[in-house]
């Protein structure tokens, strides 16, 4: 992890969900990120990542996951099978040069918790470029399905160690729809 200040790390974690959505071959979506989806973009292999996001003040970890999905996707929650959640929470620092800018100073980094849902819908329901039916701003311009064990490489490096965590926990999953 990356060591910040005392001032940094006095800093809480923001909560933060993420979600792995497994399609029925197996691939697991990601989406590419916006130029302007926030202060952790940057070019290059590492623009991609799974649909995640933060957790409302009362709000339940995994109502979150299936709002910040549909939010970001357009996959709505009668197109997902739970499959699974990860139980702890995976925090990740944000790097010095960041911190300032992301969430207005407020975090340190994020604390997730990841769940991985099976995709029981159709394809065309997939909109990253007018998310909740146009009603959110896209995180994505792009997105395609790919699998598990290239994800820790696409997103960026001081996310990596979540991902990894994420991979080992949920790769079992990638043959979800062969399960009777």
């Amino acid at each position: 992890m990356t060591t910040h200040s005392e001032t940094d790390g006095a800093l809480p974690y923001r909560p933060c969900v993420g979600v792995a959505l497994i399609a029925p071959s197996g691939g697991v979506f990601i989406g590419r990120r916006t130029k302007d989806a926030g202060p952790e973009h940057v070019a290059g292999p590492h623009m991609w990542q799974m649909p995640q996001g933060g957790v409302d003040p009362g709000e339940d970890p995994e109502a979150a996951a299936r709002r910040e999905l549909y939010e970001e996707t357009n996959v709505p929650p009668e197109a997902l099978r739970k499959l699974a959640e990860i139980p702890d929470w995976l925090p990740y620092d944000l790097p010095p040069a960041i911190i300032k800018q992301a969430w207005k100073g407020r975090y340190r980094g994020q604390t997730q918790k990841w769940f991985a849902f099976g995709f029981v819908g159709s394809e065309d329901l997939i909109d990253v470029l007018q998310p909740g039916g146009g009603a959110h701003k896209a995180e994505f311009d792009a997105w395609r399905w790919a699998r598990f064990p290239e994800l820790p490489d696409l997103i960026v490096p001081f996310k990596r160690p979540v991902y990894e965590r994420v991979v080992a926990a949920f790769s079992d999953l990638a043959h979800w729809a062969d399960a009777p």
